[in-house]
């Protein structure tokens, strides 16, 4: 229901809107003055307010002006006399939604007051789909907070508040068009259109179409004139993911875009100038592509003003537990199940694998495990059954070539020694990836929390 609050200095006056309103179904509360008026508007959820011109003390203008200080987006209507109408005109100068002449015919008023508590809907409507956008793309959400990932977040943070075009590269999985939405959504672009084009999707004549636009008749197909991706991404950013597999034909005239801001629709002549900014991604290393001859030294240099490289996954190992948590709440929802929990086998299983997926993998093996769990806690049987045991075991052998390599074992060490040394550097990395909760280092290891708290001491790690 909505709430309308009528301000009027005439109590017979607010005793008949009361009523009028009140019988189509509106909540109607009432103020004597301004600021009687104001301190309502403190307390109370207004959809409207339903104000007289003409009051002692604080007339309409003047409390309409005080609204718009605290709610700026509350519609006001004034209500005036025929002779002040000059005054209602100045009102929606200063934001009044509209205005109604006394006596006014009931109908007149209601037309009036629906349409002003439909825009008041639009508005919070877009409020909230503003609000929750943020939120879902926040560089704050962003799941990780492994070393790599708290360094691209303040990259994120520097280059969002700037116009700069952004180069992100990474491995397939690796989640590249999230970072480009959080820039995007935490910039002052914010308010206008994230458009994505995925280049490797579409064959060069459909992409320069898809990108630019046509006019009618430019090509078999084109029935009617049609807006590109760069059109409708103004005032915005434009996402273009996979970019080292645009032709060198549409790489030219994506570097045009860049360096004058203008382009023209396939089968065009009238040039078209854009306000964008460009984000673009790839999972190759495009540096070796302008070696090779495959991208244009001049538009990487365009492009690549500022780079952020996501890790792969196996990189991060430290982010996999909230990760997983992070999916396994997101996939209990999805499925109408109690949140789950993941036992410490399966979580070792998890750590246990290299991810060439990177995160989309591991978010379609979480989705997988909710699935077919069928108690409260998802098991190593639930996860990943495609790998079997001497994956896990060449995983390890791996990460033990990796300790031998890493050179901190001196040369000379007894047998017992290397041990221990190699004991030692398996706490010491078990605890860094778990934040040095013991219990959960412990978990890891497959060891008692009491024999770790022994290891622990006994290496003068505590």
């Amino acid at each position: 229901m909505d709430t309308i609050l009528v301000v009027d200095d005439e109590k017979n006056y607010l005793l008949v809107m009361e009523t009028l309103l009140a019988e189509e179904g509106y909540e109607v509360l009432t103020a004597e003055s301004g600021e009687q008026a104001l301190r309502l508007l403190e307390d109370s959820d207004l959809d409207l307010v339903l104000t007289d011109m003409k009051m002692p003390r604080m007339d309409g203008i003047e409390l309409l002006s005080r609204i718009k200080e605290v709610q700026p987006h509350l519609p006001v209507i004034m209500m005036t006399a025929f002779g002040t109408v000059d005054k209602a005109v100045e009102a929606m100068k200063k934001g009044a939604f509209d205005y109604v002449t006394k006596p006014f015919e009931n109908e007149e008023l209601m037309l009036t007051i629906g349409k002003a508590l439909d825009m008041n809907r639009l508005v919070r409507e877009n409020r909230e789909l503003t609000k929750a956008l943020r939120e879902r793309y926040g560089f704050g959400n962003i799941i990780g907070k492994s070393k790599p990932m708290l360094n691209i977040y303040r990259m994120i943070e520097k280059v969002s508040e700037t116009r700069a075009n952004v180069l992100i590269s990474g491995e397939s999985g690796t989640g590249k068009e999230l970072i480009a939405r959080a820039i995007h959504f935490n910039s002052p672009r914010s308010k206008g259109p994230f458009v994505a084009v995925n280049c490797s999707a579409l064959a060069e004549t459909l992409l320069e179409s898809e990108l630019f636009g046509h006019e009618k008749g430019a090509f078999t197909g084109a029935h009617a004139t049609r807006k590109g991706r760069f059109e409708l991404s103004a005032g915005g950013s434009i996402f273009l993911d996979e970019i080292s597999e645009m032709v060198p034909n549409l790489q030219a005239k994506l570097l045009r875009v860049l360096q004058e801001r203008t382009f023209e629709r396939v089968g065009g002549s009238e040039t078209i100038a854009v306000d964008v900014r460009v984000i673009a991604a790839t999972n190759r290393d495009l540096k070796q592509e302008v070696t090779a001859g495959r991208f244009r030294d001049d538009l990487f240099y365009r492009l690549n003003v500022v780079h952020i490289h996501l890790p792969p996954l196996r990189e991060r190992p430290d982010d996999l537990p909230a990760l997983a948590a992070h999916f396994i709440k997101k996939f209990s929802q999805e499925n109408n199940r109690p949140d789950l929990k993941i036992s410490p086998a399966a979580l070792r299983r998890i750590y246990g694998y290299a991810w060439p997926g990177n995160v989309r993998e591991l978010e379609n093996a979480i989705e997988r495990a909710v699935i077919l769990c069928s108690g409260d806690t998802i098991e190593p049987e639930d996860l990943l059954e495609e790998y079997d045991r001497a994956d896990q075991e060449k995983t390890a052998a791996a990460q033990v070539a990796d300790l031998e390599v890493d050179g901190f074992i001196p040369l000379g060490l007894s047998l017992p020694q290397a041990v221990e040394a190699v004991e030692k550097k398996l706490i010491e990395r078990a605890l860094a990836r778990t934040d040095h909760v013991q219990a959960h280092a412990a978990e890891l290891l497959g060891i008692k929390k009491n024999v770790m708290q022994y290891k622990m001491k006994k290496y003068g790690l505590l």
